[in-house]
């Protein structure tokens, strides 16, 4: 998307601001006041997606909130490094260099996943909040044939011009998000509908899906001693609630909270139930 023409119509524009760190060049959103909280959203999203919990949430944290590489206004400045752990190390190294030091790290799905393998990487170490976490394979021929057919696509040129040619968005973006298991508002659906229709944040998603592998990061979960809220969406359809589940039985200080009523966007269809699980976690 344009920076200058569609941000100041974003959720939280006047927080935005530009940070030039290699390789990526990084749309940020910062505001509130106390402990660090970094909000890392999923796969096709952006910051956007964490509009209706920030207010909340920054009268008791600084909310640093990013585009992943390729995302929204992030421009990836280098595709190699939109793997899981590539991704992890880049946004260590900008927390880094702009002094930031997470207490509390949330995550949404592909966030989620790499809220944990940044966790690693972090000192002193946050505590961690999963939505949905992506932390597991496909199911069953999907398992090895999406990730080979995300790549080809991705190595395609004109993928992103098709995707994105033509009318149609509002409806393909109600279509994609209600396969989820989830219901947004026509302004929820209007901000991914926005997403869909730019050619760079759809090439990055792309990107980011055809080297996304974590099995490295599942095999590596009892490893990782950080305390961690595992929420998880009964209704969710893109990453079944028993992945969570697992996932929370291999890390060592996990809890696991499941919402019955609650699709993949949870946090975008019940943003005040949601914050107020971080809250209530947060305090113990």
């Amino acid at each position: 998307m344009d920076w200058v023409r569609d941000l100041p119509n974003w959720p939280h524009s006047g927080s935005s601001r530009r940070i030039r760190h290699r390789p990526h060049d990084w749309h940020v959103q910062d505001l509130g006041s106390g402990p660090d909280m970094l909000l890392l959203h999923g796969a096709g999203a952006s910051t956007h997606s964490w509009r209706a919990l920030v207010p909340a949430l920054s009268r008791s944290y600084r909310i640093v909130a990013l585009d992943l590489p390729g995302h929204g206004f992030t421009r990836a400045g280098a595709k190699s490094r939109l793997g899981l752990d590539t991704v992890a190390e880049d946004i260590a190294a900008l927390c880094a260099a702009q002094g930031w030091q997470p207490n509390v790290i949330v995550g949404h799905s592909a966030g989620a996943a790499v809220a944990l393998s940044l966790s690693e990487k972090l000192d002193p170490k946050p505590r961690v909040v999963t939505l949905n976490a992506a932390l597991d394979r496909f199911d069953g021929v999907a398992g090895w044939l999406f990730p080979a057919f995300a790549r080809m696509l991705a190595l395609n040129p004109f993928t992103s011009v098709a995707f994105t040619m033509g009318g149609g968005t509002a409806m393909r973006a109600r279509a994609i998000i209600s396969s989820t298991g989830s219901q947004l508002s026509d302004e929820g659906y209007g901000y991914y509908a926005r997403l869909l229709s730019d050619r760079a944040h759809v090439d990055g998603t792309l990107q980011m899906m055809a080297r996304w592998n974590t099995d490295a990061l599942y095999a590596r979960l009892t490893d990782i001693e950080t305390p961690c809220l595992m929420i998880t969406g009964a209704r969710d359809t893109a990453v079944p609630p028993r992945v969570s589940a697992m996932a929370a039985t291999r890390l060592p200080l996990a809890r696991l909270c499941k919402l019955d009523d609650l699709g993949h966007l949870a946090h975008e269809e019940a943003p005040d139930r949601i914050t107020q699980v971080i809250e209530d976690w947060c305090r113990t």
